[in-house]
């Protein structure tokens, strides 16, 4: 039962990492949304932003960094694993979202790219011709039903989060993730819960290297970075829920601007 509940709370907060995750992995971040953010533990969050920062400089962008070494069709496949896998909660999001067809079209995805593909190393439905996959979760899902963020969120290790998104990661470990429940909470002699962790850190590595670049300007750029960060997250989970996501991070390279993200 111990072993379980530390799986859980371990399962939270990678699946809260992985709702920062765009459709192709990289951040999105637009100057033109202004809404405030509302920071209650602020002092905590910046106390945690500062762990997480030496943390990543550690451990976490060093890992990032060797996984970008990696010869690109071993990059490439396990990518498109990750995201076969994210598919599975995708799918029942879309229902839940009133999307029914982009349900039927993301099963579809789903069963090619599992089979075909081999167990989704190959995207062989985007060869194919499906639309271009858009995740989704169950804090997207809140988000789009007049659920508001909350107070925003510095999780230990993961990063920004805010309460809606934190519930919304419960909801995948209560019976939401047919990929938890067949790993963790099954019988199969064939999944467990170590291959479950492990998918689920290879996906935050991959997020992290896909924009090593991205927060080294951010960080560079910005007069508070915690700030910044704190800006990015809100205005990246806005544009997931209003299923504006595509395309990559728009990177404000002056001075003024990144004081403009700051005072949001």
């Amino acid at each position: 039962m111990l072993k379980k509940l530390i799986i859980l709370s371990i399962s939270v907060f990678l699946l809260s990492l992985n709702a920062n995750a765009g459709s192709d992995n990289e951040l999105k971040l637009s100057k033109n949304q202004k809404k405030e953010t509302k920071d209650c533990f602020e002092k905590l969050n910046r106390a945690t932003f500062s762990f997480n920062q030496g943390l990543d400089k550690a451990i976490i962008k060093p890992l990032a960094k060797s996984y970008r070494k990696l010869p690109d069709p071993i990059q490439k496949g396990t990518s498109n694993a990750v995201k076969n896998l994210s598919t599975l909660i995708t799918i029942p999001n879309n229902v839940l979202q009133g999307d029914v067809k982009l349900a039927l079209i993301n099963t579809g995805r789903l069963v090619v790219n599992s089979t075909i593909g081999i167990l989704g190393i190959i995207d062989v439905a985007n060869k194919m011709g499906f639309p271009k996959y858009i995740p989704e979760d169950y804090g997207q899902t809140l988000g789009t039903w007049g659920v508001g963020p909350g107070c925003y969120l510095v999780l230990p290790v993961l990063g920004p989060s805010n309460l809606r998104d934190t519930a919304g990661s419960f909801v995948n470990v209560m019976g939401g993730d047919p990929w938890f429940n067949a790993s963790v909470q099954g019988n199969n002699e064939y999944l467990n819960d170590q291959i479950y962790l492990t998918s689920k850190a290879l996906s935050g590595i991959e997020f992290r290297a896909y924009n090593i670049e991205s927060l080294d300007n951010i960080e560079k750029n910005s007069l508070d970075f915690y700030a910044s960060v704190r800006s990015l997250y809100s205005q990246d989970r806005e544009n997931k829920i209003k299923n504006n996501q595509r395309g990559s991070i728009e990177v404000l390279y002056t001075e003024e601007d990144w004081q403009e993200l700051e005072n949001q």
